[in-house]
C-alpha cells in the first residue's frame, strides 16, 4: 500500500503556474511572491477541509471555497475574475506528475500478482487524477480520507484499504513519506510501515525502516528490513 503525494506523485511548484495562468489568460500580472503567499493560504485551507470533497457535488463546493480563499489573498485578481475563472486558474496551477519510479514499481508488483492500494489524505478526485497519470490501471484500490470519512494517521483508513485488497495487516507493507502521518498510522493498524526518504534526510538509525526509491521494493518484498 502506498501514500500518494510524495510517494507516487509530486506537485510541481504551483505559484509560477498560477502567475502564468493569470497573465496569459486574463492579462493580470502578479508577482511570484504574491502568488506563493496566495497558494499557501489556499493549500492550508484545503488541507484542513479536503475531507469535505466526498463526491462530485461537494468537491465542486470545496473548490469554490478554496478559490475564494485564493481570491481573498489576491484582491486585485478577485475583483476582475468570476468565481468560475478563479477556480479554473486554481486548478490549472495544480499540476501533479508521477515520480519516475512509480509506474515501474507498480508494474513490477502487478506482474507478481501483488495487490496494491493507495491510502491518501485527499478528496474524491484522486482516483481520476491517478488515471490521468496512467497509474490507476496498476492499482487495485484507491482509498481517500474524504471517501473513508477518516484521515491518516487514523488506523481506520488503513483498515478500509486492507479490506479493499483482501489482506490482513501482517501480510501488508505500507510505504509513505511522512513519519507522523504515514508511518505512525500504518503502525497503529499493525502494518509494516516503511518511510520513503527521497531526499535522503538524516534519520536516527533504527528509528524507522526506510527506502530511498521505489526501486527498493523488491528488497522489501523479500522480508529483509532496510534501514
Amino acid at each position: 500500500m502506498f501514500d500518494a503525494l510524495g510517494t507516487l506523485v509530486r506537485l510541481e511548484p504551483p505559484w509560477p503556474l498560477l502567475a502564468g495562468a493569470l497573465a496569459s489568460r486574463h492579462g493580470i500580472e502578479v508577482s511570484e511572491e504574491e502568488a506563493r503567499e496566495a497558494m499557501r493560504a489556499e493549500m492550508a485551507y484545503y488541507l484542513e477541509h479536503h475531507t469535505e470533497g466526498r463526491d462530485s457535488v461537494t468537491l465542486g463546493e470545496l473548490r469554490g471555497r478554496c478559490a475564494t480563499v485564493l481570491g481573498k489573498a489576491l484582491p486585485e485578481v478577485a475583483g476582475r475574475l468570476t468565481q468560475a475563472e478563479l477556480i479554473e486558474a486554481l486548478l490549472e496551477s495544480l499540476r501533479f506528475v508521477p515520480f519516475p519510479d512509480a509506474a515501474t514499481a507498480l508494474g513490477a508488483l502487478r506482474s507478481l500478482n501483488v495487490r496494491t492500494a493507495v491510502v491518501s489524505n485527499w478528496d474524491c478526485s484522486l482516483g481520476g487524477l491517478l488515471a490521468g497519470l496512467g497509474l490507476s490501471g496498476l492499482l487495485d484500490a484507491v482509498v481517500t480520507s474524504a471517501e473513508a470519512g477518516v484521515r491518516k494517521p487514523d488506523r481506520r483508513i488503513f483498515e478500509r484499504a486492507l479490506a479493499a485488497i483482501h489482506c490482513v495487516p501482517e501480510r501488508a507493507i505500507f510505504v509513505g513519506d511522512s513519519f507522523d502521518v504515514d508511518i505512525s498510522g500504518g503502525r497503529a493498524a499493525g502494518i509494516r510501515s516503511v518511510l520513503i526518504d527521497r531526499g535522503a534526510s538524516r534519520i536516527e538509525s533504527g528509528e524507522v525502516e526506510r527506502i530511498f526509491t521505489l526501486d527498493n521494493l523488491a528488497a522489501l518484498m523479500s522480508g529483509s528490513p532496510i534501514v
